[in-house]
Protein backbone atom coordinates (compact mmCIF):
# COMPACT_ATOMS: atom_id res chain seq x y z
CA UNK A 1 0.00 0.00 0.00
CA UNK A 2 1.00 3.53 -1.05
CA UNK A 3 1.98 6.33 1.70
CA UNK A 4 0.54 9.70 1.63
CA UNK A 5 3.91 11.91 1.92
CA UNK A 6 3.23 14.57 4.98
CA UNK A 7 4.12 17.15 2.42
CA UNK A 8 0.54 17.65 1.89
CA UNK A 9 1.13 20.77 -0.83
CA UNK A 10 3.32 18.19 -3.00
CA UNK A 11 1.61 15.07 -2.47
CA UNK A 12 0.33 13.22 -5.45
CA UNK A 13 -2.36 10.19 -4.58
CA UNK A 14 -0.96 7.16 -6.37
CA UNK A 15 -2.48 4.07 -7.45
CA UNK A 16 -4.50 2.15 -5.24
CA UNK A 17 -4.37 -2.10 -5.79
CA UNK A 18 -7.72 -2.31 -3.72
CA UNK A 19 -11.01 -0.34 -4.29
CA UNK A 20 -11.40 2.74 -1.47
CA UNK A 21 -14.83 3.91 0.71
CA UNK A 22 -15.70 6.87 2.94
CA UNK A 23 -16.16 6.00 6.23
CA UNK A 24 -19.86 6.77 7.33
CA UNK A 25 -21.28 9.86 8.23
CA UNK A 26 -22.33 11.68 11.11
CA UNK A 27 -25.58 10.37 12.24
CA UNK A 28 -26.12 14.14 13.36
CA UNK A 29 -26.37 15.01 9.18
CA UNK A 30 -24.60 18.39 9.65
CA UNK A 31 -21.09 18.82 8.18
CA UNK A 32 -17.75 17.41 10.39
CA UNK A 33 -15.86 19.88 11.55
CA UNK A 34 -13.72 22.36 9.62
CA UNK A 35 -10.48 21.18 8.29
CA UNK A 36 -12.15 17.37 8.78
CA UNK A 37 -10.73 15.71 6.02
CA UNK A 38 -12.30 12.04 4.98
CA UNK A 39 -10.28 8.43 5.55
CA UNK A 40 -10.41 6.06 3.28
CA UNK A 41 -10.99 3.06 4.30
CA UNK A 42 -8.89 0.05 2.24
CA UNK A 43 -10.15 -3.33 1.42
CA UNK A 44 -9.21 -6.45 0.68
CA UNK A 45 -9.82 -8.66 -2.51
CA UNK A 46 -12.61 -10.35 -0.95
CA UNK A 47 -14.25 -6.98 -0.62
CA UNK A 48 -14.03 -6.46 3.09
CA UNK A 49 -12.25 -3.64 5.32
CA UNK A 50 -8.57 -4.90 5.95
CA UNK A 51 -8.44 -4.25 9.22
CA UNK A 52 -4.54 -4.21 9.25
CA UNK A 53 -4.51 -1.46 6.99
CA UNK A 54 -3.66 1.93 7.93
CA UNK A 55 -7.07 4.36 7.21
CA UNK A 56 -5.62 6.99 4.28
CA UNK A 57 -6.48 10.30 5.00
CA UNK A 58 -6.57 13.11 2.70
CA UNK A 59 -4.78 16.09 3.34
CA UNK A 60 -5.33 19.72 2.00
CA UNK A 61 -3.07 20.71 -1.20
CA UNK A 62 -2.36 16.62 -2.04
CA UNK A 63 -2.85 16.62 -5.70
CA UNK A 64 -4.03 13.63 -7.50
CA UNK A 65 -3.52 12.69 -11.54
CA UNK A 66 -5.33 10.60 -13.56
CA UNK A 67 -3.58 6.87 -12.10
CA UNK A 68 -4.64 7.91 -8.91
CA UNK A 69 -8.54 8.84 -9.46
CA UNK A 70 -9.89 5.41 -8.00
CA UNK A 71 -8.92 6.48 -4.71
CA UNK A 72 -11.53 8.76 -4.67
CA UNK A 73 -14.15 7.46 -6.77
CA UNK A 74 -16.54 6.96 -3.63
CA UNK A 75 -16.44 10.79 -3.32
CA UNK A 76 -17.90 11.10 -6.68
CA UNK A 77 -21.16 10.81 -7.60
CA UNK A 78 -21.70 7.29 -9.07
CA UNK A 79 -23.13 9.52 -12.07
CA UNK A 80 -20.00 10.94 -12.51
CA UNK A 81 -17.78 8.16 -12.26
CA UNK A 82 -19.72 6.30 -14.47
CA UNK A 83 -18.65 9.12 -17.24
CA UNK A 84 -15.11 9.32 -16.13
CA UNK A 85 -13.52 9.19 -19.70
CA UNK A 86 -15.26 12.62 -20.48
CA UNK A 87 -15.19 13.99 -16.77
CA UNK A 88 -11.15 13.15 -16.56
CA UNK A 89 -7.86 12.65 -18.27
CA UNK A 90 -4.45 11.65 -19.00
CA UNK A 91 -2.29 14.38 -17.69
CA UNK A 92 -4.62 16.10 -15.39
CA UNK A 93 -3.66 17.28 -12.11
CA UNK A 94 -6.32 17.49 -9.33
CA UNK A 95 -6.06 19.66 -5.96
CA UNK A 96 -7.55 18.81 -3.24
CA UNK A 97 -8.91 22.35 -1.45
CA UNK A 98 -9.96 22.61 1.92
CA UNK A 99 -11.67 20.14 4.08
CA UNK A 100 -15.40 21.97 4.89
CA UNK A 101 -14.63 24.73 4.94
CA UNK A 102 -16.48 27.51 6.68
CA UNK A 103 -16.79 30.11 3.79
CA UNK A 104 -17.68 33.75 5.43
CA UNK A 105 -21.16 35.15 4.48
CA UNK A 106 -21.88 38.71 4.51
CA UNK A 107 -23.22 40.10 7.60
CA UNK A 108 -26.33 41.54 6.24
CA UNK A 109 -27.17 38.10 4.84
CA UNK A 110 -26.80 36.67 7.97
CA UNK A 111 -28.78 39.52 9.89
CA UNK A 112 -31.89 38.98 7.49
CA UNK A 113 -31.68 34.77 7.84
CA UNK A 114 -32.05 35.73 11.79
CA UNK A 115 -34.81 38.24 11.36
CA UNK A 116 -36.93 36.34 8.66
CA UNK A 117 -36.65 32.94 8.75
CA UNK A 118 -39.19 32.32 11.61
CA UNK A 119 -41.66 33.57 9.33
CA UNK A 120 -40.74 31.72 6.10
CA UNK A 121 -43.65 28.91 5.43
CA UNK A 122 -44.60 26.14 2.83
CA UNK A 123 -48.00 24.99 2.02
CA UNK A 124 -48.62 21.45 0.79
CA UNK A 125 -47.74 21.86 -2.72
CA UNK A 126 -44.42 23.33 -1.89
CA UNK A 127 -45.37 26.81 -2.87
CA UNK A 128 -43.21 29.20 -0.54
CA UNK A 129 -45.13 31.72 1.47
CA UNK A 130 -43.98 34.98 3.65
CA UNK A 131 -40.20 34.90 2.23
CA UNK A 132 -38.53 38.42 2.77
CA UNK A 133 -34.15 37.95 2.38
CA UNK A 134 -31.93 35.20 3.70
CA UNK A 135 -31.77 31.99 4.05
CA UNK A 136 -35.65 30.86 3.93
CA UNK A 137 -34.95 27.33 5.98
CA UNK A 138 -31.92 27.43 7.55
CA UNK A 139 -29.92 24.60 7.16
CA UNK A 140 -29.84 23.50 11.19
CA UNK A 141 -33.88 23.93 11.36
CA UNK A 142 -34.41 21.22 8.72
CA UNK A 143 -35.87 17.64 10.01
CA UNK A 144 -35.00 15.02 7.35
CA UNK A 145 -37.96 13.08 8.49
CA UNK A 146 -39.94 15.80 7.60
CA UNK A 147 -42.10 15.65 4.49
CA UNK A 148 -41.07 18.78 3.09
CA UNK A 149 -37.63 18.78 3.93
CA UNK A 150 -36.46 18.07 0.42
CA UNK A 151 -38.41 21.16 -0.82
CA UNK A 152 -36.71 23.16 2.09
CA UNK A 153 -33.54 22.68 0.92
CA UNK A 154 -34.87 23.29 -2.93
CA UNK A 155 -35.91 26.46 -1.92
CA UNK A 156 -32.74 27.21 -0.28
CA UNK A 157 -31.13 26.43 -2.76
CA UNK A 158 -32.84 28.63 -4.86
CA UNK A 159 -32.49 31.95 -2.98
CA UNK A 160 -28.87 31.33 -1.95
CA UNK A 161 -26.58 34.21 -1.62
CA UNK A 162 -25.82 35.53 -5.20
CA UNK A 163 -25.44 39.41 -4.40
CA UNK A 164 -26.65 41.76 -6.43
CA UNK A 165 -26.12 38.92 -9.62
CA UNK A 166 -23.69 39.25 -11.84
CA UNK A 167 -22.54 39.69 -15.55
CA UNK A 168 -19.47 39.18 -18.09
CA UNK A 169 -18.35 37.10 -20.80
CA UNK A 170 -18.87 33.57 -21.96
CA UNK A 171 -18.02 30.90 -24.14
CA UNK A 172 -19.79 28.22 -24.64
CA UNK A 173 -17.86 25.07 -26.49
CA UNK A 174 -20.72 22.69 -28.23
CA UNK A 175 -19.92 19.04 -28.81
CA UNK A 176 -22.44 17.33 -31.45
CA UNK A 177 -24.07 14.04 -30.44
CA UNK A 178 -23.46 12.54 -33.95
CA UNK A 179 -21.70 13.73 -36.85
CA UNK A 180 -20.73 17.26 -36.84
CA UNK A 181 -17.81 19.72 -36.01
CA UNK A 182 -17.42 21.44 -32.27
CA UNK A 183 -18.75 24.99 -32.54
CA UNK A 184 -17.70 27.66 -30.46
CA UNK A 185 -20.01 30.49 -29.01
CA UNK A 186 -19.23 33.86 -27.52
CA UNK A 187 -21.14 36.51 -26.29
CA UNK A 188 -22.21 38.43 -22.31
CA UNK A 189 -24.98 37.22 -19.85
CA UNK A 190 -26.11 38.85 -16.59
CA UNK A 191 -28.71 38.12 -14.02
CA UNK A 192 -29.79 40.44 -11.57
CA UNK A 193 -31.01 39.88 -8.31
CA UNK A 194 -34.14 42.42 -7.39
CA UNK A 195 -35.72 40.93 -4.36
CA UNK A 196 -34.69 39.49 -1.40
CA UNK A 197 -31.77 41.59 -1.30
CA UNK A 198 -30.37 41.05 2.37
CA UNK A 199 -28.13 44.45 1.14
CA UNK A 200 -31.23 46.63 0.75
CA UNK A 201 -32.37 46.32 3.95
CA UNK A 202 -33.68 49.94 3.58
CA UNK A 203 -35.33 49.35 0.37
CA UNK A 204 -37.40 46.82 1.60
CA UNK A 205 -35.17 43.94 0.37
CA UNK A 206 -35.82 45.35 -3.25
CA UNK A 207 -34.28 46.55 -6.09
CA UNK A 208 -35.41 50.91 -6.18
CA UNK A 209 -38.06 51.28 -8.56
CA UNK A 210 -38.58 47.34 -9.34
CA UNK A 211 -41.63 46.01 -7.70
CA UNK A 212 -43.12 43.21 -9.81
CA UNK A 213 -39.82 41.12 -10.23
CA UNK A 214 -37.93 38.41 -8.74
CA UNK A 215 -35.40 38.22 -10.95
CA UNK A 216 -34.47 39.25 -14.98
CA UNK A 217 -31.09 37.51 -16.78
CA UNK A 218 -30.39 37.83 -20.76
CA UNK A 219 -27.28 38.42 -22.60
CA UNK A 220 -26.37 38.49 -26.56
CA UNK A 221 -24.07 36.50 -28.73
CA UNK A 222 -21.15 37.93 -30.56
CA UNK A 223 -19.98 34.95 -32.55
CA UNK A 224 -19.63 33.02 -34.55
CA UNK A 225 -21.71 35.42 -36.85
CA UNK A 226 -24.06 33.23 -37.82
CA UNK A 227 -25.46 33.46 -33.94
CA UNK A 228 -24.02 37.09 -33.83
CA UNK A 229 -26.69 39.86 -31.94
CA UNK A 230 -28.91 36.82 -31.07
CA UNK A 231 -30.21 38.28 -27.41
CA UNK A 232 -32.65 37.67 -24.80
CA UNK A 233 -34.28 38.76 -21.82
CA UNK A 234 -35.51 36.54 -19.34
CA UNK A 235 -38.06 38.12 -16.29
CA UNK A 236 -39.22 36.29 -13.21
CA UNK A 237 -42.54 37.54 -11.45
CA UNK A 238 -43.10 37.07 -7.37
CA UNK A 239 -46.14 35.02 -8.23
CA UNK A 240 -43.92 32.19 -9.63
CA UNK A 241 -43.19 31.40 -5.96
CA UNK A 242 -46.61 30.25 -5.45
CA UNK A 243 -47.85 29.13 -8.74
CA UNK A 244 -45.32 27.12 -10.16
CA UNK A 245 -47.21 26.99 -14.10
CA UNK A 246 -46.92 30.66 -14.12
CA UNK A 247 -44.46 31.52 -17.32
CA UNK A 248 -41.65 34.09 -17.33
CA UNK A 249 -41.51 36.86 -19.79
CA UNK A 250 -38.84 35.44 -22.13
CA UNK A 251 -38.23 37.81 -25.44
CA UNK A 252 -35.58 36.73 -28.34
CA UNK A 253 -34.03 39.64 -30.24
CA UNK A 254 -33.80 37.66 -34.05
CA UNK A 255 -30.98 39.44 -36.15
CA UNK A 256 -32.24 37.97 -39.54
CA UNK A 257 -35.31 39.24 -38.50
CA UNK A 258 -34.32 42.12 -36.93
CA UNK A 259 -37.23 41.69 -34.90
CA UNK A 260 -37.96 40.97 -31.11
CA UNK A 261 -40.20 37.67 -30.68
CA UNK A 262 -41.92 35.92 -27.65
CA UNK A 263 -40.13 32.87 -26.55
CA UNK A 264 -41.27 29.46 -28.32
CA UNK A 265 -40.86 28.27 -25.35
CA UNK A 266 -44.00 28.59 -22.61
CA UNK A 267 -42.42 27.95 -19.70
CA UNK A 268 -39.03 27.82 -18.42
CA UNK A 269 -37.54 25.50 -15.26
CA UNK A 270 -34.74 27.87 -14.72
CA UNK A 271 -32.61 30.10 -16.55
CA UNK A 272 -33.44 30.67 -20.05
CA UNK A 273 -30.79 30.52 -22.91
CA UNK A 274 -31.70 30.67 -26.89
CA UNK A 275 -31.15 27.67 -29.51
CA UNK A 276 -28.32 29.43 -30.33
CA UNK A 277 -26.65 26.57 -32.68
CA UNK A 278 -30.09 26.69 -34.70
CA UNK A 279 -29.09 30.79 -34.83
CA UNK A 280 -25.74 29.54 -36.47
CA UNK A 281 -27.21 27.12 -39.00
CA UNK A 282 -30.32 29.24 -40.54
CA UNK A 283 -29.70 32.60 -40.69
CA UNK A 284 -30.75 34.27 -43.92
CA UNK A 285 -33.41 31.24 -44.50
CA UNK A 286 -35.74 28.78 -43.24
CA UNK A 287 -39.55 27.18 -43.77
CA UNK A 288 -42.17 29.74 -44.77
CA UNK A 289 -45.43 30.08 -42.75
CA UNK A 290 -48.75 32.03 -43.96
CA UNK A 291 -50.41 34.32 -41.39
CA UNK A 292 -53.34 36.32 -42.27
CA UNK A 293 -52.96 35.61 -45.71
CA UNK A 294 -48.83 37.00 -46.72
CA UNK A 295 -46.15 34.33 -46.65
CA UNK A 296 -43.45 34.61 -44.10
CA UNK A 297 -39.77 33.54 -44.94
CA UNK A 298 -38.83 33.99 -41.74
CA UNK A 299 -41.37 32.15 -39.11
CA UNK A 300 -39.27 28.53 -39.39
CA UNK A 301 -35.60 30.23 -38.19
CA UNK A 302 -38.19 32.70 -35.84
CA UNK A 303 -39.80 30.10 -33.92
CA UNK A 304 -36.74 27.68 -33.69
CA UNK A 305 -34.20 30.12 -32.17
CA UNK A 306 -36.72 31.29 -29.71
CA UNK A 307 -36.98 28.29 -28.15
CA UNK A 308 -35.12 27.17 -25.04
CA UNK A 309 -32.21 25.57 -26.11
CA UNK A 310 -31.31 24.15 -22.08
CA UNK A 311 -27.57 24.46 -22.55
CA UNK A 312 -26.04 26.64 -20.98
CA UNK A 313 -27.47 28.25 -18.15
CA UNK A 314 -28.15 24.84 -16.73
CA UNK A 315 -27.83 25.17 -12.61
CA UNK A 316 -28.34 29.60 -12.21
CA UNK A 317 -31.78 29.12 -11.06
CA UNK A 318 -34.83 26.81 -10.34
CA UNK A 319 -38.39 26.66 -9.98
CA UNK A 320 -38.85 24.70 -6.31
CA UNK A 321 -42.60 24.37 -6.56
CA UNK A 322 -42.70 22.54 -9.82
CA UNK A 323 -40.69 19.53 -8.70
CA UNK A 324 -41.81 17.19 -5.74
CA UNK A 325 -38.71 16.05 -4.13
CA UNK A 326 -37.39 13.94 -2.34
CA UNK A 327 -33.78 13.51 0.04
CA UNK A 328 -32.27 10.73 -1.54
CA UNK A 329 -29.11 11.07 1.22
CA UNK A 330 -26.09 12.57 2.70
CA UNK A 331 -22.71 12.15 1.15
CA UNK A 332 -18.89 13.77 1.00
CA UNK A 333 -18.27 15.02 -1.73
CA UNK A 334 -14.97 16.31 -3.45
CA UNK A 335 -16.38 19.24 -5.89
CA UNK A 336 -14.85 22.48 -7.46
CA UNK A 337 -17.08 24.54 -5.25
CA UNK A 338 -14.20 27.08 -5.33
CA UNK A 339 -12.09 26.15 -8.37
CA UNK A 340 -8.71 28.54 -9.00
CA UNK A 341 -7.97 27.79 -12.49
CA UNK A 342 -8.80 30.70 -14.90
CA UNK A 343 -10.41 29.93 -18.15
CA UNK A 344 -12.13 31.82 -20.99
CA UNK A 345 -11.78 34.45 -21.60
CA UNK A 346 -8.53 35.17 -19.25
CA UNK A 347 -6.65 31.93 -20.71
CA UNK A 348 -8.13 31.51 -24.16
CA UNK A 349 -6.63 27.86 -24.44
CA UNK A 350 -6.99 26.36 -21.04
CA UNK A 351 -6.57 21.71 -21.19
CA UNK A 352 -10.02 20.24 -20.44
CA UNK A 353 -8.82 17.06 -21.92
CA UNK A 354 -9.43 15.02 -24.91
CA UNK A 355 -13.21 15.44 -24.12
CA UNK A 356 -13.18 18.74 -24.10
CA UNK A 357 -15.20 18.40 -20.64
CA UNK A 358 -13.16 18.22 -18.22
CA UNK A 359 -12.44 20.58 -15.35
CA UNK A 360 -10.75 17.61 -13.15
CA UNK A 361 -7.47 20.05 -13.30
CA UNK A 362 -8.31 22.06 -10.83
CA UNK A 363 -8.78 22.34 -6.91
CA UNK A 364 -11.44 20.62 -5.65
CA UNK A 365 -12.71 21.15 -2.15
CA UNK A 366 -14.00 18.54 0.01
CA UNK A 367 -17.67 19.30 1.10
CA UNK A 368 -20.58 17.99 2.96
CA UNK A 369 -23.65 17.71 0.45
CA UNK A 370 -27.39 16.74 0.51
CA UNK A 371 -28.84 14.83 -2.38
CA UNK A 372 -32.14 15.67 -3.57
CA UNK A 373 -34.82 14.60 -5.74
CA UNK A 374 -37.23 16.50 -7.76
CA UNK A 375 -39.65 14.68 -10.05
CA UNK A 376 -41.34 17.63 -12.79
CA UNK A 377 -44.70 18.29 -12.61
CA UNK A 378 -45.00 19.48 -15.88
CA UNK A 379 -45.25 16.55 -17.89
CA UNK A 380 -45.21 18.13 -21.68
CA UNK A 381 -40.96 18.27 -20.69
CA UNK A 382 -38.23 15.85 -21.90
CA UNK A 383 -36.64 16.25 -18.69
CA UNK A 384 -39.11 14.50 -16.05
CA UNK A 385 -36.49 14.66 -13.35
CA UNK A 386 -33.29 16.34 -11.45
CA UNK A 387 -30.86 15.01 -9.06
CA UNK A 388 -29.16 18.09 -7.23
CA UNK A 389 -25.83 17.66 -5.11
CA UNK A 390 -26.70 20.83 -3.00
CA UNK A 391 -23.38 22.45 -0.70
CA UNK A 392 -24.60 22.10 3.10
CA UNK A 393 -23.17 25.43 4.09
CA UNK A 394 -23.15 27.65 1.32
CA UNK A 395 -26.13 26.27 -0.54
CA UNK A 396 -24.61 26.35 -3.90
CA UNK A 397 -25.16 23.41 -6.80
CA UNK A 398 -22.39 20.84 -6.95
CA UNK A 399 -23.35 18.36 -9.27
CA UNK A 400 -26.83 18.22 -11.70
CA UNK A 401 -28.00 15.20 -13.02
CA UNK A 402 -31.00 14.87 -15.36
CA UNK A 403 -33.82 11.73 -16.50
CA UNK A 404 -36.53 11.19 -18.58
CA UNK A 405 -39.45 9.85 -17.60
CA UNK A 406 -38.80 6.24 -17.39
CA UNK A 407 -35.29 6.97 -15.87
CA UNK A 408 -32.76 7.28 -18.65
CA UNK A 409 -30.08 9.41 -18.01
CA UNK A 410 -30.30 12.88 -19.78
CA UNK A 411 -27.74 14.92 -19.27
CA UNK A 412 -24.54 14.77 -15.99
CA UNK A 413 -23.15 17.84 -15.12
CA UNK A 414 -20.26 19.58 -12.89
CA UNK A 415 -20.74 23.04 -11.87
CA UNK A 416 -18.13 25.08 -11.10
CA UNK A 417 -17.71 28.36 -8.84
CA UNK A 418 -15.25 30.70 -7.67
CA UNK A 419 -15.29 32.77 -4.44
CA UNK A 420 -14.27 36.07 -4.92
CA UNK A 421 -14.10 36.79 -0.92
CA UNK A 422 -10.33 34.85 -1.90
CA UNK A 423 -9.39 37.12 -4.88
CA UNK A 424 -6.62 39.48 -3.80
CA UNK A 425 -8.58 42.30 -5.26
CA UNK A 426 -11.83 41.20 -3.16
CA UNK A 427 -14.74 42.99 -4.90
CA UNK A 428 -16.21 45.16 -2.03
CA UNK A 429 -19.70 46.70 -1.75
CA UNK A 430 -20.69 50.28 -1.71
CA UNK A 431 -20.34 50.18 2.01
CA UNK A 432 -16.70 48.72 1.84
CA UNK A 433 -18.23 45.78 2.99
CA UNK A 434 -16.59 42.46 1.48
CA UNK A 435 -18.89 41.21 -1.88
CA UNK A 436 -17.92 37.70 -0.65
CA UNK A 437 -20.58 36.05 -3.92
CA UNK A 438 -19.85 32.52 -5.44
CA UNK A 439 -19.52 33.06 -9.09
CA UNK A 440 -20.74 30.77 -11.41
CA UNK A 441 -17.45 30.33 -13.76
CA UNK A 442 -17.73 27.25 -15.55
CA UNK A 443 -20.26 24.58 -16.21
CA UNK A 444 -19.43 21.18 -17.77
CA UNK A 445 -22.44 18.65 -18.98
CA UNK A 446 -22.21 15.61 -20.54
CA UNK A 447 -25.00 13.72 -22.94
CA UNK A 448 -25.36 10.86 -21.04
CA UNK A 449 -28.66 10.24 -23.55
CA UNK A 450 -26.21 9.30 -26.71
CA UNK A 451 -23.65 8.50 -25.04
CA UNK A 452 -21.49 11.25 -26.79
CA UNK A 453 -21.20 14.96 -26.95
CA UNK A 454 -22.35 17.65 -24.51
CA UNK A 455 -21.31 21.35 -23.66
CA UNK A 456 -18.87 23.29 -21.86
CA UNK A 457 -19.52 27.26 -20.34
CA UNK A 458 -16.59 29.04 -19.55
CA UNK A 459 -17.11 32.73 -17.71
CA UNK A 460 -14.10 33.63 -15.57
CA UNK A 461 -14.53 36.98 -15.82
CA UNK A 462 -17.79 37.68 -13.99
CA UNK A 463 -18.35 40.81 -11.86
CA UNK A 464 -20.58 40.64 -9.05
CA UNK A 465 -20.90 43.95 -7.74
CA UNK A 466 -24.94 46.26 -7.69
CA UNK A 467 -25.49 47.64 -10.67
CA UNK A 468 -25.94 50.87 -12.00
CA UNK A 469 -29.61 52.42 -12.30
CA UNK A 470 -28.60 52.45 -16.00
CA UNK A 471 -28.05 49.07 -16.46
CA UNK A 472 -30.96 47.67 -14.85
CA UNK A 473 -33.24 49.82 -17.13
CA UNK A 474 -31.63 48.06 -20.00
CA UNK A 475 -31.59 44.44 -18.01
CA UNK A 476 -35.12 44.73 -16.96
CA UNK A 477 -36.90 46.26 -20.00
CA UNK A 478 -37.12 44.39 -23.83
CA UNK A 479 -36.83 47.80 -25.48
CA UNK A 480 -33.00 47.28 -24.57
CA UNK A 481 -33.04 43.61 -27.07
CA UNK A 482 -33.34 46.01 -30.69
CA UNK A 483 -30.65 49.18 -29.26
CA UNK A 484 -27.95 47.01 -29.22
CA UNK A 485 -29.14 45.22 -26.08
Amino acid sequence: MHAFSPRAAATRVAALCCALVVLPLSATGAPPEEGECPSLSPRGSDGQPDTDATPLILKEGMQVDAEGLRALQSLLPSEIWRHREKFFFEGMLMEIGPCHRRYPVPKFYTEATAQHANKVELDAEGNLENYVAGIPFPQASIDPAEDLAATRWAWNLEKRFRGAGYRGRFRITDFPNRMGSVMRYEGEFFAFQAAGRADLAGSNYRSPGIDNLLWATGGRFTAPFGARELAWRQLRAPTSETQWSKPDDVFVYVPSLRKTRRSATPWVNGAFMPRYSVADQSQGGGGMAIAGGAIQPGAGPSLAVTEDSRAGLTGLYLRPNAFRWRIRGEQTVIAPLNGMRPGWPTIKDRNYGTSGLSVADDRWDVRHAIVIEGILRQRSETIRSITIYIDYQTLHPLYWISRTGKGRLVEVGILVHRFNGDRPDEPRWPDDTPNRVFEPVAASFVNALSGRGGWLRESHSLESLPFSASTIKRMTTTDALSRGH
